[in-house]
């Protein structure tokens, strides 16, 4: 297997819970995983099979990383992007909710591999030290040699700032809000984004109600199959915006939005022509001031649906002043440049489930080869 790859840490370097070698007044692990969804229990795993001294900290209070938090009725045939962590393959009913499904098959991967998650720990500050890192988090301090940051972007939820936001009198929410598309019966819902997630909430929303969507951009639709070189093509787009300092681009603007049945369902059904996005927001709804030379208008809807994506969630990295003047993090292949003991899984090109799955084996064996010297 490739994880055999991993160089293990030698025995002099390991540490354990309170040993010296830490920082003072810390609990002290070799490597600290921050976060256990995918991209987390995918470098666990890699470290557990490297013998290595280690511990995840998650703020979650249950296992399923963003998974668990998805709206309820999205089924596992229906979400996009699932892929087994290494190791383990997923089974369960097709139909199944996937916040259950995917949470079940979370714990039962971190009981198998007897994985030292932590939980809900949320790290708050990380800082240097002489040899590593401090961690504050909410339980404590804990101090690592080396750090893998695996936080994902379910916890910041991006919302565009439109003039007149605060007067609108109806419902605004967030995609990561979601829970059911009956609670809008009867009303008119605006799906703004041009996402998977926009699309999957726009269709699902649609069977019960009337909707219009908005997109900055028109959609780029992908007719054919999304092969491995069209998915390295992808990946090497975005691993260029990150090599330079650039925030990473979204998936789709990479990838396109793939024409499935359902999609050509909606087509039919006329659900899925959009209308280009609005200039501002009024007490009832959106309007367009034809300054590009269209006509001005308004458009009376009772929900806005902001499917807008979501930002990596870093905030707790700040104190280590890692941002380019292109606003992103430069990485290269995982780690930081100029960082080698950090490393970002499932930030940038691998912010995907089999991305991360690759990138958590190819963190764990860098890091382990720079701790090793």
């Amino acid at each position: 297997m490739a994880y055999d790859t991993v160089p293990p840490v030698s025995s002099d370097r390991v540490g354990h819970a309170g040993v010296a070698g830490g920082v003072a007044g810390c609990v002290h692990a070799e490597v600290a995983v921050v976060g256990a969804g995918q991209a987390g229990l995918s470098a666990a795993y890699a470290l557990h099979r490297a013998g290595t001294d280690f511990v995840v900290l998650d703020a979650d209070d249950g296992p399923g990383g963003a998974w668990q938090h998805r709206w309820a009725s999205l089924r596992l045939e229906r979400a996009n992007g699932i892929a087994d962590l290494p190791g383990m393959a997923l089974a369960g009913d097709p139909d199944e909710r996937a916040s259950v499904a995917m949470a079940r098959y979370f714990a039962a991967y971190e009981q198998h591999f007897a994985l030292p998650v932590q939980r809900p720990v949320a790290v708050r500050r990380v800082t240097r030290t002489a040899d590593g890192y401090r961690l504050e988090t909410t339980a404590g301090e804990w101090s690592a040699r080396g750090l893998v940051n695996a936080t994902g972007t379910w916890t910041r939820p991006f919302w565009p700032v439109y003039p007149g936001r605060e007067t609108f009198r109806g419902r605004q929410l967030h995609a990561a809000d979601f829970r059911s598309a009956e609670e809008f019966a009867g009303q008119h819902v605006a799906v703004v984004g041009g996402g998977i997630s926009a699309l999957q909430l726009l269709l699902e929303v649609a069977e019960v109600t009337t909707t219009s969507w908005l997109t900055r951009r028109p959609p780029v639709w992908r007719e054919d199959d999304f092969d491995q070189d069209a998915g390295r093509a992808a990946v090497a787009r975005v691993a260029e915006r990150v090599r330079a300092g650039l925030p990473p681009a979204s998936v789709v603007s990479v990838t396109g939005l793939p024409v499935t049945g359902e999609v050509r369902r909606g087509r039919a059904r006329g659900v899925l022509d959009p209308l280009p996005v609005f200039h501002r927001m009024t007490p009832t709804g959106l309007a367009w001031d034809g300054a590009d030379g269209s006509p001005a208008r308004t458009l009376d809807v009772d929900v806005v649906l902001w499917a807008t994506g979501f930002r990596a969630a870093l905030d707790h990295l700040a104190p280590l002043h890692l941002r380019a003047p292109g606003g992103g993090i430069a990485v290269e292949g995982t780690a930081v440049v100029g960082e080698p003991r950090l490393h970002l899984v499932g930030y940038g090109p691998s912010a995907s489930t089999i991305g991360a799955n690759r990138a958590g084996r190819s963190a764990v064996r860098e890091l382990l080869a720079t701790l090793a010297g």
